[in-house]
């Protein structure tokens, strides 16, 4: 006889979205199951470490402020004061035009604040270590799915069963979740990669999170805490498939040196400071962000390329409909009304979001001289208009 567990919540997926959702949930008073097949990497130099950061806009302060994990995060967080966006697309590939956004037109606070994503986990799964509503299950996945008008039965990988009021799919771009609820997705593909990694530098970053633009993709460095007593940034490298699997396999020499060129040397040398994670660049979005019993929110309803901090904002703003949602029809947690309201709530922004992060990764890709004069002239064109600057910046935070 199968073991059959009842609870509010059941949510698939145990990455940075679906434990902040455990969180957000937990705090707010509901019972939470949170399964994931892999245990979280919470240690830097660990295998598998993920050496992406994870910049949290303005918005998402409020989020994890009232999921009880701001607390812990703070400390371990860089601030991003200014925006940097420099175009390097001229025949030598040195800086040609440099624009600064920054957070102090619009705000006292930051644009946002930083963080690397192996830490994140750590302290999320602190946070719901203190929740005795949550009941957080890694080494567990979700292998079946079955939904009815009152409620869903979710099967376990380990061979539990679960009953829920509320299935919330956070299980990734590949959601097991998503699929077994039959709802469709649509993706594009760039014929790109990325490199994830962390580098020292002599020069300090000054809170600036640095765009640089050539060719292939942007060459992104965004601060992070000093590391070893030197300033410390996180680097995330877009380029063509090829060329970014070629530079994984490079020699540490050779591939700081190639790093220090592609950053213009605005920082000094860049030398490696972790191991080197590589990611494909898609697109995707789902039909639909809700089906019978089910919410699916963050890679499994939407995926953009790492361009403006955008991919996790985005998630957390899932969550933060979904809750209000969830404690406003506490005793009809999801009812067919409820989920309607999220998709009908969400579905309008997820598709402006990714359309203009296709928008962007498409003009960061051009190869030929015209088309990169171009992209500097719209940059320029952009910038010199101030009210427009300021509402880019605004809707770059999800500000209304």
């Amino acid at each position: 006889m199968t073991d059959m567990i009842e609870t509010d919540i059941l949510i698939s997926g145990g990455g940075v979205a679906g434990l902040t959702a455990a969180a957000a949930f937990g705090t707010a008073g509901f019972d939470v199951i949170c399964v994931d097949p892999a245990p979280p990497i919470t240690e830097r130099e660990a295998t598998g470490a993920d050496m992406r950061t994870t910049a949290m806009l303005q918005p998402a302060r409020e989020v994890l402020k009232t999921a009880g994990l701001w607390e812990r995060l703070e400390p371990h967080a860089a601030p991003l004061k200014i925006m940097r966006i420099v175009d390097a697309g001229g025949a030598e590939g040195t800086p040609r035009l440099t624009r600064d956004f920054r957070a102090a037109d619009i705000s006292d606070l930051p644009f946002g604040w930083n963080l690397p994503n192996w830490r994140l986990r750590r302290e999320m799964v602190g946070r719901l270590q203190e929740l005795p509503n949550v009941d957080f299950r890694p080494g567990s996945g979700t292998a079946g799915l079955l939904t009815r008008t009152a409620e869903a039965r979710v099967k376990l990988s380990d061979g539990t069963s679960v009953r829920a009021k509320l299935v919330i799919a956070a299980d990734g771009r590949n959601s097991p979740m998503r699929q077994a609820a039959g709802i469709d997705v649509k993706t594009t593909r760039y014929g790109q990669k990325a490199l994830a990694f962390a580098v020292t530098h002599p020069i300090p970053h000054d809170n600036v999170s640095t765009e640089v633009h050539r060719t292939g993709g942007p060459f992104t460095l965004v601060p992070l805490p000093d590391h070893e007593g030197l300033p410390c940034s996180a680097v995330v490298w877009m380029d063509d498939g090829p060329a970014t699997v070629a530079r994984m396999a490079l020699d540490t020499e050779t591939f700081e040196a190639e790093m220090s060129t592609r950053s213009c040397h605005l920082f000094g040398p860049l030398t490696l400071a972790s191991n080197r994670t590589i990611w494909p660049i898609i697109s995707q979005q789902a039909e639909r962000l809700s089906g019978q019993r089910i919410a699916l929110m963050a890679e499994a309803a939407h995926v953009v390329p790492p361009i403006g901090a955008q991919g996790l904002n985005m998630s957390l703003s899932d969550l933060s409909t979904l809750l209000d949602l969830a404690l406003a029809r506490h005793e009809h947690l999801g009812d067919a009304q409820m989920l309607d309201a999220y998709h009908d709530a969400r579905i309008r922004d997820v598709r402006v979001r990714v359309a203009g992060i296709d928008a962007l990764n498409r003009a960061s890709q051009v190869s030929t001289p015209a088309l990169r004069d171009a992209r500097a002239l719209g940059l320029n064109a952009l910038y010199a208009l101030a009210p427009v600057r300021k509402t880019l910046m605004q809707m770059g935070l999800g500000v209304r």
